[in-house]
């Protein structure tokens, strides 16, 4: 069965394609234009009650019953249970996936969003913000590296954690950030944007810009 994908073009929703993508799950897109308002359509909001993208409906669920899902963590930690892929099974291996996965959630998507926002939605109205949440993200960057001078992932194996990431570090140039200020984080950028799969789930959808930047020479 297909599962039914409701996303725009946002780091957000591209963690989720790319996911689809990697797990070589059969689905069809929808569009949900975030820009019209179109995420508070009433039949949008009964599959993601927060209002926001992406989500999912899976035909097959855990029951053999259609199941929604919203929020990318859960989205992506059902689909990695779903598959069996992409999260270990020992519990020491699995609890560090969870953990990256949160901090990607709780902190590297949260500040790098309030980034965009103030550095290019709000130009020159807001310096202090603008300064605090470019601090945060050059410091965030710093952990990631660090992490991944120890690890060729950021939880040692490719997995969900790294889909989460990629997306949101994908766009560096809007947060003013030189990857090659953070030489572990352009190795494992350069890695994942090898992967056919990433590529494909950065493309979606179709015909909406990604801020993929491939890699440098």
């Amino acid at each position: 069965m297909t599962i039914e994908f409701y996303t725009w073009s946002t780091p957000n929703g591209r963690k989720i394609s790319i996911a689809l993508e990697e797990f070589e799950l059969a689905y069809n897109v929808h569009t949900i234009n975030i820009g019209q308002d179109e995420q508070f359509a009433p039949e949008f909001v009964a599959i993601s009650p927060s209002g926001m993208i992406p989500a999912i409906v899976d035909p097959e669920g855990p029951d053999g019953q259609a199941i929604s899902v919203f929020e990318t963590g859960a989205i992506l930690l059902y689909l990695a249970r779903k598959t069996g892929r992409f999260l270990p099974e020992e519990a020491r291996a699995r609890s560090l996936v969870e953990q990256w996965l949160m901090w990607q959630m709780g902190n590297f998507g949260p500040v790098l969003g309030q980034l965009h926002h103030y550095h290019h939605f709000n130009p020159g109205k807001a310096p202090y913000a603008t300064e605090r949440f470019s601090e945060k993200a050059r410091r965030l960057y710093s952990v990631l590296d660090q992490r991944l001078s120890e690890a060729d992932y950021v939880a040692g194996d490719y997995s969900i954690a790294d889909m989460a990431i990629l997306p949101w570090a994908a766009r560096h140039p809007w947060q003013d950030i030189a990857l090659p200020d953070y030489p572990n984080v352009k190795r494992w950028y350069d890695a994942l944007a090898e992967r056919p799969a990433v590529n494909r789930g950065m493309a979606v959808p179709e015909g909406k810009p990604s801020g993929w930047t491939p890699p440098e020479s």
